[in-house]
């Protein structure tokens, strides 16, 4: 019996039920919660950087973008919120389309 002991999909353990297994879950506290959307944040963003194609790597992305949709919402925020933000950031500081990478600064 395998032990997985992390975070997963909402719909995943009626998932398991259909498949004819039963699943052990709980749900966590809010602390733990937070800590376990970023571990599995970091878990995504790993397989991104290992990811071998494109398919791949965007289907990694939107593994990160619900995270950080989550995440939002534990901060007390919405996705529209969040995108707020980025674009108002984005207009002031610039995005990273130009694959601007900054050498050093010389004062004076």
């Amino acid at each position: 019996m395998p032990v997985y002991r992390k975070l997963v999909r909402d719909r995943i353990p009626e998932i398991i039920a259909a498949s004819g297994k039963e699943a052990i879950w709980r749900v966590m506290e809010d602390d733990e919660y937070q800590k376990e959307v970023r571990k599995k944040l970091h878990e995504e963003l790993a397989e991104y950087e290992a990811a071998k194609d494109d398919s791949s790597a965007l289907e990694e992305l939107a593994d990160m973008l619900e995270l950080i949709h989550t995440l939002a919402g534990i901060h007390g925020s919405k996705p529209e919120d969040l995108e707020r933000i980025r674009a108002t950031k984005a207009a002031e500081r610039g995005g990273f389309k130009r694959k601007l990478l900054l050498e050093k600064v010389i004062d004076g």
